[in-house]
């Protein structure tokens, strides 16, 4: 199977014309790297395995799009990256053809940062490529059933979005292979299908579980009248209510999970909500009637986010239920206990797979990515190459090379390295836990980046020695001890002016300037403080679930301005915008100047412009009240007015920031992926294709590197080396300047040591390697001239000149059409030890030799025309090496490799008179009987005998096996070559030693060679006139 590719490139355009976008060609090769991490994943939600092959693996992520494994989860494939959103909620498999995958987009689990949908997807081609078939304005599908006997026959159970009212939720039917859609069961514009199965012997009975629920930013309530069991006999013409007269809880009910047990389908399970303990009934008549079996605590707690029971196929008394942790019951439901612990592998559960023939085999999925069982659950691998991680926030801090830093849904703060000296990419272990919980933003202390501020739910923040581990809860209180209002992604800021200054945000802003040692409250109540909005302690509904999801009239962003000491803007959740110029003295409401913005709108998000004072964009969401307006709005006096440039783009706004070097360059992180503008708002373009469709929570730009850093909701974290191309790009665009052949100026490269890899040094395939940066230099260039015979030239020569004005190297590129990224790898040009098996008729250059570190530049040459630009080859910032004891270094491999040329002589030689007996041979068979042809051909023997001796004192003997060879003079050379090429600082004893030995091996044999050159070889001008043979020399 491929591999997973962790290239990313621009290539597509959306929302303006194609006379207004960048054109494909232009852009084609500008990649994003996927950095990972992916040993913690993210949620997974939706499972199959295609009949036909138990290692066949599909998953289902939040975020993430869809992946496939064919080899059991040793290596994975996305296979959903580029449609509308990323977030899945459901996955079937047509029982009759598994290539037919069905996929509804849209977590079913609606807790606080769940991402919605787009509707349904079809494929017909095992994934390869989908069609939307319907049901778009549903945006969280939870359950899709195949009928196994009539694949056109399809249910769909639509939970329907918690966050608004809407007509669009419940069980959809299709009847054609999903062309046209029905709906079958309606309850109400709050009440959605949270659970839906289907009878294995009969597939006109389905049961199905409607929800009624509730999300605000303020409260959560599960419950209400329109839940309940349904039943149908029919394929969803009628349906039956059961109530309490069939055994079930009398009253307001909530969410269930429902699970048949195929062994025998009159047994039936509901793990229902309800008031008072949430309990597990059993039916023993297919759903008719029921009773209460346990309400055993190991069952589950939190219906609205997991209530999901299984049955093992085989075995009808053995249920799993899924949810903080995994529980089993082995006596039909009575009792339970708990498999999976909180400590064994990660909490919070959505998904299983039993396969149906071997029960054994089990795939679970939460909310730290994917585990698989091959014994009933007694052991579990985690699958740690899935990179779907949640990013709420993204930093870095100023290392060479830099690290990054974020926090990630329910799996803590991380740091990580944007490139690694070393080889074998970024692996899973470069990437460091600094603080667990839900994570969030993350602060390095700018004076010293050892230590950083992460944070947890609740408002929880520390600061943490990341060498030692050492921790210090930092959390500030009011004066007075005044209840704070914390959001679940509470907003903390580094003061840019000083670097111990750090700033919090309760529904208060707080300021310390001794790195949280204390706070003093900067500012009064910035949010509107509704009392009827802080009812968070009664959250849940039918179920208590008071987490920190839900507080609410809270602060969401600090953002200091680095153009003027003591601004800072900050915004809330509750639609409020502030302004103080005094440092906290004195605020300014400025949320009425945001006019068009709906009033009590979330505001995640302020970026201060780099480029001018006054100026601010301010990112706004309201999809969290059904409202899924795009807004970014953008201030250039203060916030006394606004002008939304967003308000083209298809999607709400996340995330936003502006190039530092190129004002109207702007990028925006959507639901549905990563947008920039390159005149400031009035037309935007989608990077998309090979960039994933994915929420951009939220972006970086490294100031010193240029690079621009994403952290996303379900892809882990992305990079795009180095923006200079880009911005250099939409200069052309905007002054109509490109040229036919435009060559873009590289960025400084470094001549770095590379170490190993951590851990093992063959790790196979089911290890994850983060794509990498290169330590080569990047060229990149535009060829707008179409391949024509009228173009004569077929590469593009690039040439190395260093300071003196000497070109060290020349080398040949193939010209290719569009925008293309060209590696050069630094060395200069040389003679280099002879190879055996190079062509004497091969021209290209050989660049065996070190350069030394400076400033050198760069010419491109294609067709008549050229370009040049000066670059820095900067040494390893991790080394101490002299700049002489370098020269030394270079000047010495330079003088071994000039000794190199009578060698060459010699061995060239030697090629050319084996090329000669071949050839002699050759045309003896064709012009001489059999008997002279083989006398004439056993007289060459002696001389083929002496040539290939000659030779082996070379390169050594060519033999099967392994052999011992015993010295060369390749060997010897390289001996040399191994102790001043491997370091460049000066030149070791042992290199001087070695060289004389080689010296006097290479003399012997040049001089055995001239003898043989002047003695023997005359023999063959004396054979071929022997026996009459027309051969030149």
């Amino acid at each position: 199977m491929r591999k997973i590719l962790f290239l990313f490139a621009f290539l597509g355009a959306s929302t303006l014309s194609a006379q207004d976008s960048i054109p494909k060609k232009l852009v084609q090769n500008l990649e994003f790297r996927a950095i990972g991490p992916a040993g913690m994943s993210g949620r997974i939600t939706a499972i199959q395995v295609d009949p036909r092959d138990k290692n066949h693996i599909y998953v289902g992520s939040a975020s993430g799009g869809m992946w496939q494994s064919t080899n059991g989860g040793t290596s994975w494939d996305c296979l959903f990256n580029n449609e509308a959103v990323s977030s899945v909620g459901a996955l079937a498999l047509d029982p009759q053809n598994p290539d037919v995958i069905w996929l509804g987009t849209g977590e079913g689990n609606p807790r606080n940062s769940n991402t919605g949908g787009a509707g349904l997807y079809k494929s017909i081609d095992g994934g390869k490529s989908w069609k939307l078939v319907g049901l778009e304005k549903t945006r969280h599908i939870h359950r899709i059933i195949v009928n196994p006997y009539n694949p056109n026959i399809v249910y769909v159970a639509a939970i329907g979005n918690p966050w608004a009212d809407s007509e669009h939720r419940g069980v959809y039917k299709t009847t054609d292979g999903g062309k046209n859609w029905e709906r079958i069961l309606y309850r109400n514009e709050r009440t959605g299908a949270a659970e839906m199965v289907m009878d294995p012997q009969n597939p006109d009975k389905l049961m199905v579980n409607m929800w009624e629920h509730r999300r605000n930013p303020w409260f959560f309530k599960s419950g209400g009248p329109g839940s309940g069991l349904f039943i149908s006999y029919d394929g969803g013409a009628t349906w039956k209510e059961k109530k309490d007269d069939s055994g079930l809880p009398k009253g307001e009910l909530g969410r269930m999970g429902l699970a048949i047990a195929a062994s025998q389908p009159s047994r039936v399970y509901a793990f229902i909500e309800k008031k008072g303990k949430n309990a597990l009934y059993r039916s023993e008549n297919g759903g008719e009637n029921w009773q209460k079996i346990s309400e055993d605590e190991n069952i589950g707690n939190r219906p609205f986010y997991y209530a999901e029971i299984y049955v093992d196929p085989q075995n009808e008394n053995r249920v799993y239920s899924i949810w903080s942790v995994i529980s089993r019951s082995e006596d039909g439901g009575k009792n339970w206990e708990v498999i999976a612990p909180y400590s064994y592998i990660h909490p919070d559960h959505h998904a299983l797979f039993i396969h149906p023939e071997d029960p054994a085999y089990i795939i679970n999925g939460n909310d730290g990515g994917l585990n698989i069982s091959r014994d009933k659950a007694k052991t579990w691998r985690f699958v740690s190459n899935l990179p779907i991680a949640q990013f709420y926030h993204i930093n870095y801090d100023m290392e060479t090379p830099y690290n990054v830093y974020g926090g990630m849904q329910d799996n803590g703060s991380w740091k990580g390295p944007a490139y690694v000296w070393r080889a074998d990419g970024i692996r899973n272990d470069y990437w460091e836990e600094l603080f667990f919980g839900d994570g969030f933003d993350v602060s390095p202390d700018p004076s010293d980046n050892r230590f950083v501020y992460a944070m947890s739910q609740e408002g929880n923040v520390g600061r943490i020695d990341t060498e030692t581990g050492y921790y210090k809860m930092i959390k500030p209180v009011h004066p007075e001890n005044e209840t704070l209002r914390f959001n679940w992604n509470a907003p903390i800021a580094q003061d840019p002016f000083d670097d111990k200054t750090i700033y919090y945000g309760a529904q208060y802003v707080f300021k310390s300037q001794n790195q949280g040692q204390s706070w003093a409250l900067i500012s009064p109540d910035l949010t509107t403080n509704d009392t009827t909005k802080q009812n968070y302690g009664e959250s849940g509904g039918l179920t208590y679930d008071v987490t920190g999801a839900e507080n609410y009239t809270t602060l969401l962003c600090i953002e200091p301005s680095s153009l003027e000491q003591n601004l800072l803007w900050v915004s809330s959740d509750d639609g409020k915008l502030h302004l103080s110029k005094d440092g906290g003295a004195n605020w300014t409401d400025l949320s009425k100047a945001l006019k068009d913005m709906p009033q009590g709108a979330w505001i995640p998000q302020i970026v201060h412009s780099q480029h001018k004072k006054g100026a601010a964009f301010v990112v706004a969401n309201d999809y969290r009240r059904g409202n899924e307006k795009a807004m970014l709005y953008y201030t250039e006096d203060y916030g006394k007015s606004f002008k939304n440039l967003g308000a083209s783009l298809p999607a709400y706004v996340i995330s936003t920031v502006q190039d530092p070097k190129d004002e109207s360059l702007i990028f925006a992180g959507t639901q549905r992926g990563l947008y920039f503008t390159w005149d400031k708002g009035a037309h935007w373009q989608k990077w998309a294709k090979d960039l994933p469709t994915v929420l951009v929570s939220d972006m970086k730009i490294h100031p010193r590197e240029d690079d621009l850093i994403l952290g996303t909701f379900g892809r882990s974290a992305f990079i795009l080396d180095d923006l200079e191309t880009l911005r250099a790009l939409v200069k052309t665009k905007r002054e109509n300047s490109l040229k036919d052949f435009h060559f873009f100026a590289p960025r400084d490269i470094y001549k770095v040591a590379r170490k190993r890899a951590d851990g093992a040094r063959f790790p196979a395939d089911g290890i994850f390697k983060g794509e990498n940066r290169s330590t080569s230099l990047q060229a990149f260039i535009y060829n707008g001239y179409e391949a024509s015979d009228s173009i004569k030239a077929k590469h593009i020569k690039f040439e190395i000149i260093n300071a003196q004005g000497d070109v060290v190297r020349s080398l040949y590129r193939d010209a290719k059409e569009g925008m293309q990224s060209y590696s050069i790898y630094m060395s200069a040009k040389g003679i280099g030890f002879p190879s055996k098996n190079r062509s004497l008729n091969d021209t290209n250059e050989i660049a065996p030799l070190d350069l030394v570190t400076g400033t050198y530049r760069i010419k491109a040459s294609f067709n008549g025309l050229s370009q040049e630009y000066s670059f820095n080859y900067q040494p390893d910032p991790r080394l101490s090496i002299a700049a002489e004891d370098e020269a030394k270094n270079i000047a010495y491999q330079k003088e071994l490799d000039k000794s190199l040329e009578n060698l060459h002589v010699y061995t060239d030689w030697i090629k050319s008179a084996q090329t000669k007996l071949k050839i002699a041979q050759s045309i003896a068979d064709f012009q001489l009987d059999e008997d002279q042809a083989k006398a004439f051909n056993d007289s060459l023997k002696p001389l083929q005998k002496g040539l290939k001796k000659l030779e082996e004192r070379v390169y050594g003997r060519e033999v099967d096996g392994y052999y011992d060879q015993p010295k060369t003079l390749q060997s010897q050379y390289y001996a040399v070559l191994g102790y001043v090429g491997s370091g460049w600082d000066g030149v070791p004893s042992q290199a001087e030693i070695l060289k004389k030995g080689y010296q006097k091996s290479e003399s012997e044999f040049i001089t055995d060679a001239q003898a043989f050159q002047q003695k023997e070889w005359l023999k063959f001008a004396a054979l071929r006139k022997q026996f009459n043979l027309e051969l030149k020399d």
